[in-house]
């Protein structure tokens, strides 16, 4: 059997090594492309990152409305009710989760989540509704305080829970249905759906968006969410 040294030393005496070394490395250099490529359930779980950072404005403003409703702005509550709207209930889950991925899901071990994760769906798109109303003034009315911070703890509580099992349940599962070409080919797809929708990189317009949001509320500090020592 003949070894790569034995190989190497081969085409080092015929003066090849460096041509043939030419040859292959546009071809190694699309191979650490490719693999840097984000594949489209890793797509899926980044976006879920977004719409986590929404629920964590959610929860943290959800107790300032309790105690100090008029420090919060609600123009940046309004536009993170909006970015959810758009970016999470008219793309991420009409285009993607209800169009493509549930369809496939039912046809597997899963099945039993997806009426769940419809009526969450539905759910989460009334409570936004009334979020986009409550938030639409220059201040949030003395009235809609309490059912606001109720609405916020609900919402974040329910999809806390409904993206981690699609996380870990949902986004598996379709997976395991699909062949390697299928899933190459709706990993593409979705990006034209996201161009389509967006004009672009509806992704990283997200980040920007949400990090805007956070620096409004006074959230961008990661440092300050740090626990506490404890004994």
């Amino acid at each position: 059997m003949t070894s790569t040294n034995d190989t190497r030393r081969r085409l080092v005496s015929m003066g090849l090594l460096g041509t043939v070394g030419a040859a292959l490395a546009p071809l190694a250099g699309c191979s650490d492309t490719d693999a840097k490529e984000v594949g489209a359930v890793e797509d899926l779980m980044r976006e879920h990152g977004i719409l986590r950072r929404i629920l964590l404005v959610y929860a943290e403003s959800s107790a300032k409305l309790r105690t100090d409703s008029a420090s919060l702005d609600a123009t940046a509550l309004n536009k993170a009710a909006r970015l959810f709207h758009d970016f999470g209930e008219e793309y991420h889950e009409r285009k993607l989760e209800e169009g493509y991925i549930f369809p496939k899901v039912r046809q597997g071990p899963a099945a039993a989540y997806v009426d769940v994760l419809l009526a969450q769906h539905r759910r989460g798109r009334e409570i936004t509704q009334f979020i986009l109303g409550a938030t639409a003034g220059a201040k949030i009315a003395a009235g809609d305080a309490e059912p606001l911070s109720r609405a916020f703890e609900s919402f974040v509580r329910m999809y806390q829970n409904h993206t981690a099992r699609e996380d870990t349940i949902i986004f598996p599962a379709w997976k395991d249905v699909l062949s390697g070409h299928e899933l190459e080919e709706l990993g593409e797809k979705f990006e034209d759906i996201e161009k389509t929708q967006f004009g672009g990189d509806g992704f990283e317009d997200a980040v920007r968006q949400i990090g805007g949001i956070e620096q409004s509320l006074g959230f961008a500090d990661l440092a300050q969410f740090t626990a506490p020592r404890f004994p």
